[in-house]
């Protein structure tokens, strides 16, 4: 058994879907993130942990109608950007999994390739080659 020695990231974007299962699995199937917990009862997702390969997360829920959802976002209100060095097999991927393109494939001012796109319960992904500056040493 391989343990991964990569500390779990330390901030986590969370995001909130009226169809949370489906969600899940088109982060899994299209974009490539890995499923590493669902708490769920039938089809409503009480807590869903997502890895991203090369490094971080996600957390998600279903949507709660309740006055007292003590995490009241709203779903499609979520935007994000994930580096990868596989951008033109994962563009290909999300094409051909139907998603909604906001902004093709293309090359950044600043030296990155990146592309948008819209996942099924409207939130907006980002996907490039950026790693973001260096950290001051």
């Amino acid at each position: 058994m391989t343990v991964n020695s990569t500390p779990p990231p330390q901030v986590w974007p969370t995001l909130r879907a009226r169809d949370a299962r489906r969600l899940i699995r088109f982060l899994v199937d299209t974009f490539g993130f890995e499923e590493v917990m669902v708490i769920a009862d039938g089809d409503s997702v009480h807590y869903a942990q997502l890895r991203w390969p090369p490094g971080g997360g996600i957390m998600l829920g279903s949507v709660r109608d309740d006055q007292d959802d003590p995490w009241p976002v709203q779903p499609g209100g979520f935007g994000g950007y994930a580096v990868t060095d596989e951008l033109d097999e994962l563009y290909a991927r999300v094409v051909a999994a139907g998603a909604e393109v906001v902004q093709e494939l293309r090359k950044t001012d600043f030296g990155s390739q990146e592309f948008h796109v819209r996942d099924p319960e409207g939130n907006r992904w980002s996907f490039g080659t950026y790693r973001g500056e260096p950290v001051p040493s």
